[in-house]
């Protein structure tokens, strides 16, 4: 089984961005442990990083071709992106949002996400557990979905 992980916009800076919002791992600290995660699990992931909109679609379109699920952090495009909202909804495969901080309590344009609603589920706030409950999350739905309930 194949999950793409998908992180947006700004996150190629994290461990030097905001470190007090979003804490000091890198993307490739964050990545080498999602990996870490996906063997244990007995699943495989590609991860991608873009801060362009256009690219993240494409990339969802392909795990519709080609991933059992996404784990999804679509950065600030969260709370604006009904293009990336659309692409979510249709691809057809679990998809679980994920945020480092806790966006419902961060500043008020921020609270909302236009992508929740195609979203299988969203976790935010619990920093890189945000990320490991959301890989966890979406290979349960992925395998329930595929008849395999282990």
């Amino acid at each position: 089984m194949l999950v793409f992980v998908l992180h947006g916009p700004n996150l190629n800076l994290l461990g030097t961005r905001e470190p007090d919002v979003y804490g000091t791992l890198t993307l490739d600290e964050i990545n080498a442990r999602l990996h870490d995660l996906a063997r244990e699990l007995g699943v495989e992931i590609e991860c991608f990083q873009s801060n362009e909109e256009g690219e993240l679609i494409n990339i969802l379109h392909a795990a519709a071709r080609r991933a059992a699920g996404v784990v999804f952090n679509p950065g600030a495009f969260t709370h604006y992106s009904l293009a990336l909202r659309d692409a979510v909804a249709a691809i057809g495969i679990p998809t679980v949002e994920v945020h480092l901080s806790n966006i419902h309590a961060r500043e008020p344009f921020r609270r909302r996400s236009v992508i929740a609603a195609a979203a299988a589920g969203q976790i935010s706030g619990l920093g890189i557990e945000s990320y490991l409950l959301g890989l966890r999350a979406v290979v349960a739905l992925a395998r329930k979905r595929a008849g395999d309930g282990s």
